[in-house]
């Protein structure tokens, strides 16, 4: 079951690179008491995902701030080592790189992305989403292959 704008983001963890190393992240105290726009997509170093939707969030980051956003988080299933060399690379030092890497969040929350034909494996699909306090005021998912509605750009338009 997908989730749903009005749904309270299921217990979970993902990963991100801490001074000392990976620290796993429980998503109930993460998402506490915090406005957050979550963003997903299906690979670091891809084509759209590094042209276009994290340099997006990147740009619009003050922007999302001055809406009374308090974090910004990528999410993808990636381990925590490639996500954190991806944000370095993407200049996203500001952004919580997360990695899902066995793609456990992603199932629990419904938007996974089955690329298994392309040898790819089970991916995130491409979204935003608005959570507030932990539950999800706005979901922006793509259709295969799209690219719009979670784009930093439409989400700072609809905050």
């Amino acid at each position: 079951m997908t989730i749903q704008i009005g749904d309270t983001l299921p217990a979970g963890q993902f990963q991100v690179m801490g001074q000392e190393g990976p620290q796993t992240i429980e998503v109930a105290e993460f998402f506490a008491n915090k406005k957050v726009v979550m963003f997903a997509l299906p690979g670091a170093f891809t084509p759209t995902c590094s042209a276009s939707h994290v340099p997006g969030f990147v740009v619009q980051f003050d922007a999302l701030k001055a809406k009374g956003v308090d974090e910004v988080v990528c999410l993808s299933v990636n381990d925590v080592f490639v996500m954190d060399a991806w944000g370095k690379a993407q200049n996203a030092e500001h952004l919580v790189m997360a990695a899902d890497g066995m793609a456990e969040f992603t199932l629990s929350l419904g938007l996974e992305l089955d690329l298994s034909a392309a040898k790819f494996g089970v991916r995130s699909s491409r979204y935003a989403m608005l959570v507030d306090n932990g539950v999800v005021t706005n979901l922006w998912r793509e259709e295969a292959g799209e690219f719009k509605l979670s784009s930093a750009e439409h989400v700072l338009s609809q905050l």
